[in-house]
């Protein structure tokens, strides 16, 4: 699996991650195990995105931060990959 796949997939990783703990978080607000998880995850996923980002550009719009040029259209589209 090459690096690019490899970030994907944590990235998708640590959304399920922070999903399902925002789920438990719902019914169990005070629970500090989950908060702390919680936070945890989110950092790991900024630090997986902002590494995503670097390399291959943005995954989407919003991750767009070039104030020069537009790149999130840099990239193939979705149907033009392989």
């Amino acid at each position: 699996m090459n690096d690019k796949k490899m970030l994907l997939m944590k990235i998708k990783k640590y959304d399920f991650a922070l999903k399902e703990l925002n789920l438990y978080l719902d019914t169990h607000p005070n629970c500090r195990r989950a908060l702390t998880l919680f936070k945890q995850y989110k950092q790991l996923r900024e630090k997986a995105m902002n590494e995503f980002i670097s390399k291959f550009g943005p995954i989407s719009p919003e991750d767009s931060n070039d104030s020069s040029h537009w790149n999130w259209i840099d990239d193939p589209w979705p149907w033009e990959r392989s």
